[in-house]
């Protein structure tokens, strides 16, 4: 009885970057809900950068990962050793000063070395991947070298998987250096996979099914995804909207409420993606020869890639914000399709909200991603560049034209909206990801 009445802990560690921290977070608030406690711990720049407020729901707290004391710039190999060595006996350290009764550290997958301190300490491993099964799937196969990196043939064919060709493979050119050090951190996810007590994967069952399957047979895996829908079915947290950690300002999103149903096209490119001077200034004509409304993202940092004089000419019909709240603004009845750079979570929330995609990928996952998006779930279309590399603005409007005013965009949004009830269904009470969450609780609270 004393084992079954015990409040279990939970520390939650993401790695610092907004797409990791946001799936982790929902994944972290899912679990405090249940009556679980949980300790997220992130970095000290992350709580120093953030707008957050959690209203009593989790514990956060933070430890260095040197960050703050690099005055010059890093190379990719030296941002990853200083990250490892410092954090990780910083992270030690707390939960050793600490001294508290946490059972399970659920950490990021690319910080695989975390497992390691949670089995010297007694703590059960959870190793929660923040991109796609499929995705994930490939760096497997990267780590056992059955795939090389660079890639060596033009078509790839792999176990559950589509045949893949170059391009729908995870790009690296934006991050390459002679160690190839990124696609060493992301196969090497898989380093000690076999050794981790559970592995959760924020995505659902029927959106990935066979790949699932065919990885659930050689670890622990458990689908627990979308995480941002997790709380949307929850009445008693109804206001669960509001316990955020956000890197980037909010901005206004009032202005979508003047637009009819179906009328707005939604262009991000994501937190970090920074597009050169020319792809900018195709994607602000393309938009504009669309002659539809339009919602634009773009960063501070970013806007003097516009145009000239770019936002006063397109006032009439477009609005630029330097952020937004992303999952509102796809549920928004006026939302027609969704331009965007295809990370993992900016396609959930769209599969989440019923929203075909233009796919525009940038690098890593997101090429792999938008394969699935208009080959395989058949949600959305995908650009195609130039030879330059460029997407021009002809390619952008005849994309949106296609989406919002064509037959075959009145097919992508009916499948958009029966991948929105999958994502509910999975979801929901008896759905498959809330059936996995439940026996995570549930053996936490009784025991294995």
């Amino acid at each position: 009885m004393e084992k079954a009445t015990r409040k279990p802990h939970v520390l939650v560690v993401p790695y610092p970057a907004q797409g990791h921290i946001n799936p982790a977070l929902e994944f972290a608030k899912c679990l405090a809900s249940k009556g679980v406690r949980v300790t997220f711990i992130t970095t000290k720049g992350v709580i120093k950068s953030a707008k957050s407020s959690l209203c009593g729901l989790l514990t956060i707290d933070n430890v260095s990962d040197g960050s703050e004391d690099v005055k010059d710039p890093e190379s990719i190999e030296c941002y990853f050793k200083r990250f490892k060595a410092v954090f990780s006996k910083n992270l030690a350290r707390f939960i050793d000063e600490q001294r508290n009764d946490a059972q399970v550290i659920v950490y990021d997958s690319t910080m695989p070395w975390v497992l390691d301190i949670a089995h010297e300490r007694g703590l059960l491993g959870a190793s929660f991947f923040t991109q796609s099964c499929a995705v994930s799937a490939v760096f497997y196969h990267v780590k056992q070298e059955s795939l090389r990196f660079p890639y060596q043939d033009s078509v790839v064919s792999l176990p559950s998987l589509p045949a893949l060709r170059t391009k729908d493979l995870p790009s690296f050119l934006e991050f390459m250096d002679s160690k190839l050090t990124v696609p060493t951190v992301l196969a090497d996810q898989f380093s000690n996979l076999e050794k981790v007590d559970w592995v959760f994967l924020n995505t659902f069952d029927k959106l990935e099914n066979e790949v699932v399957d065919w990885l659930a047979s050689r670890y622990p895996i458990k689908t627990i995804g979308p995480t941002f829908s997790l709380l949307q079915t929850d009445k008693k947290l109804s206001n669960s909207k509001k316990h955020t950690i956000s890197l980037l300002e909010p901005a206004c999103t009032e202005w979508l409420d003047s637009r009819e149903t179906g009328s707005v096209v939604y262009v991000s490119f994501g937190s970090i993606a920074s597009l050169v001077k020319k792809q900018m200034e195709e994607v602000a004509w393309g938009l504009m020869t669309s002659n539809c409304y339009f919602l634009w993202v773009v960063r501070p940092l970013e806007v003097d890639k516009l145009p000239e004089n770019f936002t006063s000419l397109a006032s009439e019909k477009g609005l630029i914000v330097d952020w937004c709240k992303q999952p509102e603004v796809l549920a928004h009845h006026a939302i027609a399709c969704f331009v965007t750079h295809c990370g993992w979570n900016s396609t959930l929330e769209a599969l989440s909200c019923g929203v075909p995609l233009i796919a525009m990928p940038q690098w890593v996952d997101q090429t792999t991603n938008s394969k699935f998006i208009e080959d395989v779930w058949g949600v959305g279309v995908r650009v195609k560049h130039g030879e330059d590399g460029i997407v021009g603005r002809e390619e952008i409007a005849m994309c949106i034209k296609e989406v919002t005013q064509e037959d075959r965009g009145i097919q992508l949004k009916r499948n958009a909206c029966m991948w929105k009830d999958l994502v509910n269904e999975a979801v929901e009470k008896g759905g498959t990801s809330a059936n996995n969450i439940e026996d995570f609780v549930s053996k936490l609270i009784f025991g294995q």
